[in-house]
């Protein structure tokens, strides 16, 4: 067999399950090497946005919306926001969001089995991490049974992901409940940057996938994009060897596109999925839904603009013998810029409301089993300079919410530009977590009489945060930032005992500080270096020896080497050490991932990727009780290869 003309020998001794039957397996490569091959010697073919490496002076140029809801230099962001980049996605070789997410230092991110993860930021983490609020192209991913995402229904085609702006630290002035210790939105490309096909297929000991996508003009002033994927992930395996049945498979299909007329600006998105997970118990968790995004933005001159988004969201999503759901939720925002003098001003509101229907077992009950869920909000934010280096930031929100009423949300910051390439910033934010279903309405069993009742009184969780923080480039080939965060929390949730059974109720306090910090040196036009840090300690207050709300590492640590070793060849190597976690127990690891690329021709690219390579595998974290957390999910070295073809 040869791979574009050149031999390749590749016999796997085993068959991935999502190749089609007709189609041998050793052949998968092949056939896309003969589609790619056909364009290779194209004219036309721009790979420009696939290949193309910022520098870091570039980098500090990049523009970011998620501090502020509106485009700013990321230089200038005052808040700790991290930018993974489609590029740095690329090269990473991850095959779903939460590995790409591992990019990111000022985030935690611990696999728990094969399609579950604990992600957060500045602690608190657990499988049902609260406190990040999560954005795709704008639309919110949550689920209000727990305040957080089910990280197993979040996808999108990576290749075309422009980048992914983390931001660690207090967002409720802007982006309201929730946006307690960071938000991470998730931006795609506009239609216009994807035109043509692309195929990618990859293979290895963690599963495989196949996907496509095309995109072309639509009409004069306008593109599209429509893409399918298929993907699987094979059962993972404990730490005694016993096999944990948590295989997965998923299904996705969507499209983008976007108009840019001479006064506005549109954009409508879709997605589409399903897919099945097992179960350590008899049957298999099924999961589906749907969603449809529009955006609208017209400039309205003297730098003003008004934007519109609204999307529908339906997700689906069944465990036997514990529960399922039905969720449809409908968003609405509108939002307007505008400067007046030298201050710089942004209001807006907003409006959601979801029926959320959940089917009960004998086991777990949300009672009352169907909810009408309503949210509405109203926040203004200015920015305004006081001398020619400093800028006050200050803002206000009010959301409100079916449980506990009006919940407000201040923020003030100060900004200090020291010369054209550092940034200092200091930030003070009230934040809450307002109730969810878990908190308010969970039951077990689901007859009387009850080991857990419910939480008739629980209140919003309160933060108080201050931070410190500081971005810089001190030579063109060198760029770094630092923060130094404090937090204090109140009403955070708990179990006391009441005569129906264990009540959910607000007895926990917290105190959190820490500090996080990266940095990226370009040793030469051809080699990046890149290193970052998180510190942190939290000293808890009140029953926490049955429930602890989080398992985090005191330290994580962070380092990579990018390397363009020309002819096409591509060389990274990618470090990551997480401290010991503490309840449930589980010992610090560290693990190195290894990353070669071969650019065969302008329109063919093949990647082999190898992760923890001195290791045979390592636990991240403990999840359950008994059995399951006495013999959690180890992760295991992984081997994977992964072929992309472009062209018109």
């Amino acid at each position: 067999m040869t791979t574009c003309g050149r031999p390749f020998s590749w016999r796997p001794s085993w068959r991935p399950a999502w190749l089609p039957a007709w189609l041998p397996a050793g052949w998968m490569l092949g056939l896309l090497c003969a589609l790619a091959a056909s364009a290779a010697g194209a004219q036309g073919t721009d790979t420009r946005n696939e290949y193309f490496q910022m520098s870091l002076e570039e980098l500090s140029e990049y523009r970011v919306t998620s501090v502020s809801k509106k485009e700013e230099r990321l230089a200038d962001a005052a808040a700790s926001v991290y930018v993974i980049t489609g590029e740095a996605i690329r090269r990473s070789g991850a095959r779903s969001l939460p590995e790409a997410l591992r990019l990111a230092p000022n985030l935690q991110v611990a696999r728990i089995g094969a399609s579950q993860y604990a992600i957060s930021a500045r602690g608190f983490n657990s499988s049902t991490a609260n406190k990040l609020l999560v954005m795709i192209d704008g639309r919110t991913v949550y689920t209000p049974l727990y305040s957080g995402v089910f990280w197993d229904a979040q996808a999108t085609m990576l290749p075309d992901v422009d980048r992914i702006e983390v931001v660690s630290g207090p967002g409720g002035t802007i982006w309201g409940t929730n946006a307690v210790n960071g938000v991470i939105n998730i931006i795609t490309r506009d239609a216009a940057k994807s035109a043509g096909t692309l195929l990618y297929a990859d293979a290895g000991t963690d599963g495989g996938g196949v996907a496509a996508r095309y995109g072309a003009a639509l009409g004069e002033q306008g593109h599209y994009r429509i893409y399918a994927s298929a993907d699987r992930w094979p059962h993972s395996e404990r730490v005694n060897g016993a096999a944990m049945p948590d295989a997965w498979r998923r299904k996705q299909a969507g499209f983008r596109a976007d108009w840019h007329g001479a006064r506005d600006d549109v954009s409508l998105l879709g997605d589409l999925y399903n897919g099945t997970e097992g179960l350590s118990t008899p049957g298999q968790t099924t999961i589906a839904g749907a969603n449809l995004l529009l955006r609208w933005e017209r400039p309205l001159g003297d730098g003003a603009r008004l934007t519109a988004q609204t999307y529908l969201d339906h997700t689906e999503r069944d465990v036997p013998g514990l529960f399922g759901e039905s969720l449809n939720t409908a968003d609405a925002e509108l939002r307007y810029a505008f400067s007046h003098g030298s201050a710089e001003t942004t209001v807006g509101g907003g409006y959601r409301v979801a029926s959320d229907h959940v089917r009960n077992s004998a086991l777990l009950a949300f009672l009352p089993a169907q909810r009408m869920l309503h949210w509405a909000n109203l926040f203004a934010q200015q920015q305004r300079p006081l001398t020619p280096e400093l800028r006050l930031i200050a803002g206000i929100r009010a959301e409100s919410n079916d449980d506990t009423g009006i919940e407000w949300l201040p923020s003030v910051k100060l900004a200090w530009k020291a010369g054209a390439a550092q940034t200092l910033w200091a930030a003070l934010a009230r934040v809450v977590r307002a109730p969810a279903r878990l908190d308010t309405d969970l039951y077990s069993p689901a007859k009387p009489p009850f080991m857990i009742a419910g939480g008739p009184d629980f209140k919003s969780e309160l933060a108080n945060k201050l931070e410190l923080g500081w971005r810089a480039q001190g030579r063109s080939s060198l760029t770094y930032a630092a923060t130094l965060f404090h937090s204090r929390y109140h009403r955070l949730r708990s179990t006391s005992r009441s005569a129906a059974g264990l009540v959910l109720d607000n007895q926990i306090a917290a105190r959190a500080t820490g500090l996080e910090a990266w940095a990226s040196y370009q040793a030469a036009p051809d080699w990046t270096l890149d290193a970052g840090v998180l510190l942190q300690r939290q000293r808890l207050r009140g029953p926490v020896a049955s429930a602890p709300p989080g398992n985090d590492p005191r330290h994580q640590f962070s380092a990579g080497s990018k390397w363009n070793a020309g002819a096409g060849w591509e060389f990274d190597l990618a470090l990551r050490h997480v401290g010991a976690l503490s309840t449930p127990a589980v010992p610090a690891y560290t693990a190195v991932d290894a990353h070669l690329g071969w650019r065969l021709s302008p329109a063919l690219e093949l990647r082999l990727s190898a992760a923890d390579i001195f290791h045979r595998g390592h636990v991240e974290f403990r999840s359950g009780s008994g059995t399951a957390s006495a013999n959690p999910v180890r992760i295991e070295r992984s081997l994977a290869l992964a072929l992309t073809a472009r062209f018109p």
